[in-house]
């Protein structure tokens, strides 16, 4: 298994998908890296040469994936949180942070549904 950026990608895959295990790479971005190291997007990662996985290297330190950019958004969230904006507020209280309707939906958020005893009445 090629290890980009400490991550194992998979073998078995096109190279085009195997850069999307990398945490902060999508597809446009991976084919944009691979046009960028001129490596054919349909090659397996398992075929790839040293050269090729050393140029794929170097392209995607260029750009912030994996710990860094979990560090940058949690950071972000944290400083929402502080300044007391509405959607710092939303995350604080684990509720929808998008405009998401809250009455009905919303269960990923907000976990799993509490009954509330004599709440028909």
């Amino acid at each position: 298994m090629a290890r980009i950026k400490g991550v194992d990608v998979p073998n078995n895959k096109r190279i085009e998908i195997a850069l999307t295990y990398i945490h902060g790479i999508g597809r446009s971005l991976s084919n944009q890296i691979l046009n960028d190291a001129k490596i054919n997007k349909n090659t397996k990662a398992g075929d790839l040469t040293n050269d090729e996985l050393t140029a794929i290297r170097d392209e995607v330190n260029k750009y912030v994936t994996e710990g860094d950019l979990r560090r940058e958004v949690s950071m972000n969230i944290k400083t929402q949180m502080e300044i007391g904006s509405y959607r710092g507020t939303r995350h604080r209280r684990g509720l929808p942070v998008r405009g998401q309707r809250t009455s009905r939906n919303a269960r990923t958020r907000k976990g799993k549904a509490v009954t509330i005893a004599n709440k028909k009445k």
